[in-house]
């Protein structure tokens, strides 16, 4: 069960403080000196930062490895995957340094408030406005995308 453990869970409100640093509930936080990977990304057209621990990191670079595509086209891919990630870790205040610029492409200002919102084995950075825009599209498919029953 370990390979599908679900660390990442609940949906937290949070302050980004002046320098564009959040703190990160206890449970998430990695072990001292562990590297996370700031991904800007997108959910259904809205722009998001989502933080990979290296495990979840590894398992997308795993993904393209045993995709069945051409040694080109994983290139291509671990490629985009390399340059669309900014390496972080915590602070010994145990906050987490988005960055001006990785925060303003999705829409986050400094001291304004955010959303954590867990994933599974990775978590996401919402500003408040897309969060509540992703919120409401979620609770608006709910039924398509539940194709297994379990929500």
């Amino acid at each position: 069960m370990t390979d599908h453990y679900q660390k990442y869970v609940g949906k937290y409100p949070y302050k980004v403080d002046p320098k564009f640093r959040i703190s990160i509930l206890t449970s998430w936080r990695p072990k001292l000196g562990e590297i996370l990977f700031l991904m800007v990304s997108s959910r259904q057209d809205l722009p998001v930062i989502k933080v990979l621990s290296q495990e979840s990191y590894n398992k997308r670079v795993e993904s393209v490895l045993t995709s069945g595509k051409s040694l080109m086209e994983q290139d291509d891919l671990l490629g985009a995957l390399a340059s669309c990630c900014h390496k972080a870790s915590l602070n010994e205040q145990n906050k987490l340094l988005v960055g001006k610029e990785v925060a303003e492409r999705v829409g986050i200002a400094p001291e304004s408030n955010v959303r954590l919102v867990g994933r599974g084995i990775y978590f996401e950075i919402w500003s408040e406005a897309n969060f509540l825009k992703m919120e409401e599209y979620e609770k608006s498919s709910k039924k398509q995308i539940d194709y297994l029953g379990i929500l």
